[in-house]
């Protein structure tokens, strides 16, 4: 019963936290936890592929980006007043544009799926990055939604009538998105899909053996893991007002690796230490010194060689140790 416990407590205190950032007078903590939280659901997604399933995709971001651009795209024709195709209306609506975003997300998880593991190993981490890095190329490319500079997404998108340009209100919206998208993975893992998940990725041929499928598993857990970070490449959009080519590059897809790999490879809550981990010292070692990169490399490799399980490894072992 400690776990669940521990976990309401968290999201109690995330709940709290624009009230007693106001009261400490901190007005950019609240932001800064809201990019934790989506950046948390995208590790999250690529943790179900890469620590569950394990598949090493080095083109996470494509997803994520694509997820981006939905929204900027979607919000662009309804400026316009021009449909896109010339039959999808724009919208602004949040309630349309994060299911679009999660749909074709999950589209084109199908289509590099379908593709990608039909090989293994270095070859499935190169094809997935070819396709990132050849959205990453289109996307720039594309002068008539900005090119380099992305998409400026000038009126917030709206929920229920409600405008969320207000950062506090968009900090709850992301709340509850990320506390539903977490007990939704959780119901994942734990289900039979997640077990044969697990099989498949400990030894493939005695599943296969078995008479499961692989592929199949796979693809399916590729798809799901692609919507959950176009899900999180939404949410971005809608909270910075703003889609860039940027969340397409295959650095972004290094990020993601890096916060499961800090927080810890096939843990649950791991993603949500990893994404805390990056993004709070990425935040306050830029601002003492521009060789941030070299302090945080330093300090990754003090994670991944001296706790052997990442954030969440070191936190299981101390507490066995004080129990």
């Amino acid at each position: 019963m400690r776990r669940p416990v521990l976990y309401l407590l968290l999201i109690a205190c995330l709940a709290a936290l624009p009230l007693v950032a106001l009261t400490l007078q901190q007005p950019a903590l609240p932001s800064l936890v809201a990019r934790v939280m989506i950046y948390a659901i995208a590790a999250a997604s690529l943790n179900l592929v890469l620590g569950y399933g394990g598949m090493v995709s080095f083109g996470h971001a494509a997803f994520f980006g694509i997820g981006n651009y939905v929204v900027g795209i979607l919000y662009f024709h309804k400026a316009e007043g021009a449909p896109l195709l010339g039959f999808i209306p724009g919208t602004d609506q949040l309630l349309l544009t994060l299911p679009a975003a999660v749909l074709v997300s999950g589209l084109l998880a199908l289509v590099i799926g379908a593709l990608a593991l039909r090989t293994g190993g270095v070859q499935f981490i190169m094809i997935t990055l070819a396709f990132a890095q050849m959205l990453f190329s289109f996307f720039v490319s594309l002068n008539g939604y900005g090119g380099e500079d992305g998409i400026i997404v000038r009126n917030a998108n709206t929920l229920f009538g409600l405008s969320l340009r207000d950062k506090t209100a968009m900090y709850y919206v992301i709340l509850v998105v990320a506390v539903l998208y977490f007990i939704w993975l959780s119901r994942i893992i734990g289900s039979s899909f997640g077990s044969m998940l697990a099989g498949i990725r400990q030894n493939e041929k005695r599943m296969t053996s078995l008479g499961v499928e692989p592929f199949r598993y796979k693809l399916y857990a590729f798809v799901l893991s692609g919507m959950g970070a176009g899900l999180a490449g939404a949410l971005m959009a809608v909270f910075m007002r703003f889609a860039s080519p940027d969340t397409l590059a295959w650095t972004k897809s290094g990020e993601l690796m890096i916060m499961v790999i800090l927080g810890g490879v096939a843990t649950f809550i791991g993603p949500i230490w990893g994404a805390a981990a990056f993004l709070i010292l990425q935040t306050y070692l830029a601002s003492w010194t521009e060789h941030w990169q070299l302090v945080l490399g330093i300090l990754l490799l003090i994670v991944v060689l001296g706790t052997k399980g990442g954030i969440s490894g070191a936190f299981s072992r101390f507490g066995k140790d004080a129990a």
